[in-house]
């Protein structure tokens, strides 16, 4: 629906109106509709980047030193009080920390305050990055937050020698060492697919790092590969959504949002940039630090029309790449090949099963639409809950006697949970064909947790465990069915609501509990108006061809909704209508928005007309209004 532009005047003025009154978090849905003028898109965009500027610094206490780092970025984006921000950031420099997550936040406030901060304030910025090692961190958002930080603070101070530098090399020596990394992780990410993938949370440690590339880079070259980064994870993040909310699969997500699909700092982007979803509460955090450089990014059209524009039913493939594997692997980066079938009323996302990252990972889902997301568990799924140290020690260098107890002390409590809802496992495959999903599970005897978990939603209405062995439901206008493929229980689910205690909150949502070593899992989703009405349905379903066998390995021979016969065999290439399926003919990204080759550096988008290459190959982004 596109809306005229007096409509998205009044919508604008409404927005410009309500800031004071109350974050967009507890507002209204924002209207969804298609603003086709740029300048009405980009006073939108500045409203947005206002408002969180203003919610933070709103949080302060007249009279006290600012308490942390974002509400200093917050009052210098504004260019207000430098002097108590000069005052505050002394004061909390007498106490520097370590790591990534610090560093980015102080590069932001250094930036911003060059010319704001007082001399005072700016040496101890300096002198903490001096007298206090800074540790690089494990992960691939770790690094590029470290090196993105590393580099732009040795552009800040150029010329300076080992000595005034916490890791003894000087400042030539770290811009080279941090360009260096940089590059390669572009290269990675653009020949071969991003190690974290989609993710809802971590999204935030790549998009903030190459804005502040993009706005602060003294260097034309680095300047550009953070705005054309930018504009890539963007891409990747709209076609990944529904009306704002990411959807699987997922390289890394946590409990709270693979089951709450909206409450992810993910949806913050989506609102920020498309302004098609509320944002969750406290803008997600990391938020506020994007919205302190966001004025220097314009939002491309043809990705924004991604977003908010969807023609009709899309298929998109992507390849990605697991996380980087240390040992108990032949192959460092295995490949990730991902399915995206995107529809109004949902979608339906997957990889083909296996570890990418042992822990936070989520291999597919079927994420219904919903007017307001706002509390919703609008999703369906199944998973192997596995905690293996044989797992951990493939992708983590820590004592092995000690990662798991370990790991959920440090944000991941659910990690050894029989009931669990996050994660994935060497032990399950998983084919997509459009809007149906086979997930087998061949689990060998003595594994910790030998069962299956099925997330079945307390939004789901009209569920019937009917005697066919299908389980049918309804989410929002999407008609859903589930087979299990060994016996099982519903039980109430007891989730855990806090990554960090462990802390549970019965919710009404339940969980399929399958404790069968052999095992599977059919979903096939639809639109409710495809059928007269719901048991139009289940009857479609019913009358599918159907076989599957779990002896000696899993094995389903289906015919789909829309008509394909698909045959899925644990341990072997799925065959659809008689042709295995060849997964090394996937390309980085195939679809009607989205198209990469292989190797390519070389990203094209396409919305309509709207034609938008990004080319790492000559750091060239090229617009052009296509013919027809």
């Amino acid at each position: 629906m596109k809306a005229p532009s007096f409509v998205f005047s009044i919508l604008a003025a409404c927005l410009a109106g309500s800031l004071s009154a109350q974050p967009s978090h507890l507002g209204p849905i924002p209207a969804r509709i298609v603003v086709t003028h740029a300048d009405q898109r980009r006073a939108a965009y500045e409203a947005r980047v206002d408002e969180v500027l203003a919610w933070r610094v709103g949080l302060a206490k007249p009279g006290e030193l600012l308490p942390d780092m974002a509400v200093i970025a917050a009052k210098l984006a504004r260019r207000e009080d430098g002097e108590l921000c000069s005052r505050s950031v002394i004061a909390l420099m007498q106490e520097p920390g370590s790591g990534p997550f610090w560093m980015f936040p102080v590069v932001n406030i250094a930036y911003l305050g060059r010319d704001q901060l007082s001399p005072e304030a700016k040496k101890s910025i300096r002198d903490a990055w001096r007298s206090v090692m800074q540790i690089r961190g494990d992960t691939e958002n770790h690094w590029v937050m470290y090196y993105t930080s590393l580099y732009l603070m040795a552009e800040l101070y150029p010329n300076d020698p080992a000595t005034s530098w916490y890791n003894g090399k000087s400042s030539a020596e770290n811009l080279a060492e941090a360009r260096a990394y940089l590059i390669d992780w572009m290269d990675l990410a653009t020949t071969v697919g991003q190690g974290e993938f989609n993710p809802t949370h971590y999204i935030g440690e790549y998009a903030i790092p190459m804005l502040f590339l993009a706005s602060w880079a003294e260097d034309p070259a680095m300047r550009q590969r953070g705005r054309m980064k930018l504009d890539w994870l963007f891409a990747d993040l709209a076609e990944n959504s529904l009306e704002g909310v990411l959807h699987g699969a997922n390289a890394r997500t946590d409990d709270t949002s693979v089951i709450e699909r909206w409450n992810a700092l993910a949806t913050f982007f989506n609102w920020i940039c498309f302004g098609n979803t509320p944002p969750p509460a406290g803008y997600g955090g990391w938020g506020l630090y994007f919205a302190t450089a966001a004025k220097a990014y314009d939002v491309p059209e043809v990705i924004y029309r991604i977003a908010v524009d969807r023609g009709g039913d899309f298929l998109q493939r992507d390849l990605k790449r697991t996380r980087r594997r240390w040992r108990n692997s032949d192959v460092q980066l295995a490949p990730i090949y991902k399915t995206n079938y995107s529809r109004r009323d949902y979608a339906v996302g997957s990889y083909q099963g296996g570890l990418s990252d042992p822990i936070q990972a989520h291999v597919w889902d079927v994420t219904w639409a919903v007017p307001d997301p706002r509390g919703v568990h609008n999703t369906m799924f199944s998973m192997h809950p596995v905690s293996s140290g044989f797992d951990m020690q493939t992708y983590f260098t820590e004592l092995p006697d000690q990662m798991t107890k370990g790991v959920t002390k440090e944000g991941k409590a659910s990690y050894d949970s029989p009931d669990k809802f996050l994660g994935c496992s060497r032990f399950e495959q998983v084919f997509q064909d459009l809007d149906t999903v086979i997930a087998l599970y061949d689990i060998p005897p003595g594994t910790r947790f030998p069962h299956i978990n099925g997330f079945f939603s307390k939004d789901l209405v009209n569920l019937t465990v009917d005697p066919s062995g299908w389980i049918f439901a309804q989410g929002g206008n999407a008609y859903l069915a589930y087979r299990p493929l060994a016996p099982y229980e519903l039980q109430p689910v007891a989730r855990i609501k806090s990554s960090w205690t462990g802390e549970r909150a019965d919710t009404g949502d339940k969980r399929l509990y399958s404790p069968h070593l052999k095992n599977g899992t059919i979903v096939q989703a639809a639109s409710a108006g495809e059928f007269k009405d719901f048991a139009a349905f289940q009857a479609a379903i019913r009358a599918l061809p159907l076989e599957f066998k779990l002896d000696p390995v899993p094995t389903v021979r289906f015919t789909t909704l829309r008509g394909k016969a698909v045959v899925c065999t644990y341990g072997a290439a799925p065959v659809v209508d008689g042709q295995a399926v060849d997964y090394t003919r996937w390309k980085l990204f195939e679809g009607p928005y989205l198209n990469a080759e292989k190797g390519s550096r070389k990203l094209t988008l396409t919305h309509g007309r709207l034609e938008r290459v990004l080319d790492f190959n000559t750091l060239t982004i090229t617009d052009r209004v296509r013919d027809n």
